[in-house]
């Protein structure tokens, strides 16, 4: 488990975090959502002791990481994919942090093979991809076959099939039990990686709650078609629901649940031909959450 308890990372004047507050529980993907400048890279270095909190304190399995004996057992990060010596091979990189860290070489093979470099291991680093460095950084954060990781835009680079790949790795680390966070700007990722998210704004937390919770919180609309547009939104309208007709002659109702609709349609004998429960996208209901963190923010522009 991650904990993060009131922290606070103050550069000089600047107040990166602000009195964040989270817990990353194990068997889940956790979502680590801000927008540039919101804290989350200074978050998860505090976590690893790579910065020290003005105030507050983060927690590894209920320890701070720099008192962890052996940290590459329990813990496992990506923080920066560039981080590479280039001359090295990717197996002779992952080769350098296995002996130093007491692992065994046929676990560099395994991991290797696990993230699909095995067919490049001899290359140097130097000339790979960004996404391959991806990978490779992956690799070395699982070199400990540890139950705590972390990725910092782990999708950075990749194309559309290491995106895939990335999300089905993620949430198989977690489905073995593994606590995973992960912190990404693609919202449309991040809605088919994260089973939990937290968002932040300006180093303070504005919401942590479940993928479903959340959608919960952020439901639009129910869409119903039928034949009998007129008389579904008369019933509609006695009982107290908003309705409105679409252009192409659905009806968006909202203050009433899908269940009702469907129960009120059946008694006064009108047909349905689809009824949609229609909630906000994580993108949507992200820009609402944070409309008020956003720091820099550009003007409209439209042609003239």
């Amino acid at each position: 488990m991650i904990e993060v308890r009131e922290l606070t990372k103050r550069y000089g004047p600047k107040t990166a975090v602000d009195g964040l507050s989270f817990t990353v529980e194990p068997g889940r993907v956790t979502g680590f959502l801000g927008a540039n400048g919101a804290g989350k890279s200074t978050t998860m270095r505090a976590i690893l002791g790579l910065d020290r909190p003005t105030s507050g304190e983060t927690l590894v399995n209920g320890r701070p990481y720099t008192s962890i004996k052996d940290p590459m057992f329990e813990v496992g990060a990506l923080l920066d994919a560039g981080a590479v010596h280039g001359g090295r091979s990717a197996f002779n990189h992952l080769r350098c942090l296995a002996v130093s860290n007491g692992i065994g070489g046929k676990r560099v093979t395994e991991v290797l093979e696990r993230v699909g470099l095995a067919g490049v291991a001899r290359k140097r680093v130097g000339g790979f991809s960004l996404g391959m460095r991806q990978r490779l950084g992956i690799a070395a954060a699982l070199l400990g076959d540890p139950g705590v990781l972390m990725f910092d835009e782990p999708v950075n680079g990749l194309d559309p099939e290491g995106i895939r790949w990335i999300r089905e790795f993620m949430r198989a680390l977690a489905a073995e039990g593994r606590t995973v966070l992960v912190s990404s700007h693609l919202m449309s990722e991040m809605a088919l990686t994260a089973d939990h998210i937290v968002i932040i704004g300006r180093g303070k937390l504005i919401t942590e709650t479940s993928m479903a919770d959340l959608a919960q919180r952020h439901k639009r609309d129910v869409l119903v078609r039928t034949p009998q547009v007129a008389e579904l939104k008369s019933a509609l309208a006695e009982v107290g629901a908003t309705v409105s007709v679409t252009e192409d002659a659905a009806l968006s109702v909202t203050g009433l649940e899908a269940a009702k609709i469907g129960e009120l349609a059946f008694a006064r004998g009108v047909v349905l031909h689809e009824m949609t429960p229609r909630t906000a996208s994580l993108e949507e209901a992200y820009m609402e959450l944070t409309e008020d963190s956003v720091e820099y923010r550009a003007k409209e522009w439209s042609a003239a």
